[in-house]
């Protein structure tokens, strides 16, 4: 359900907080003392609107400050497989060879996207995880 946005209202709200990019760590924590104040009680459709914003100001600065480390598909691969006792010999045969598992799995070569499908299914992941 959308709700209808008074201009008027919403515009006072943006004059009243004046929200802009976060450049530092205590803009990052005014914006989100302000977003949480909002999101702990009954908003107006302004409001709501002001606190979609002011969420995509942090996480914009917190992705850009903060990034997350990208896991490895190796490191995915080794991970699942510790999460099951698995151990490399079980991948033998199921995408390769003892040599192309071991390489595989010590990051050494990459997973093709063939490897990825089985090892989705094999898993009940997404291949998209093993690319």
């Amino acid at each position: 359900m959308t709700h209808t946005i008074n201009r008027s209202v919403y515009g006072d709200l943006l004059a009243q907080y004046q929200p802009k990019p976060i450049e530092t760590e205590a803009e990052n924590e005014a914006a989100i003392v302000l977003a949480e104040s909002l999101e702990h009680r009954q908003r107006s459709p302004e409001e709501d609107a002001l606190l979609e914003l002011l969420t995509i100001l942090i996480e914009k600065f917190e992705e850009d400050r903060y990034p997350l480390p990208s896991a490895g598909t190796d490191r995915m691969l080794v991970h699942l497989m510790e999460a099951r006792n698995m151990k490399q010999e079980e991948l033998v045969g199921v995408i390769g060879s003892r040599g192309v598992v071991s390489e595989i799995v010590n990051g050494k070569r990459s997973i093709s996207k063939a490897q990825a499908k089985v090892l989705g299914e094999l898993f009940h992941v997404s291949p998209s995880l093993f690319i």
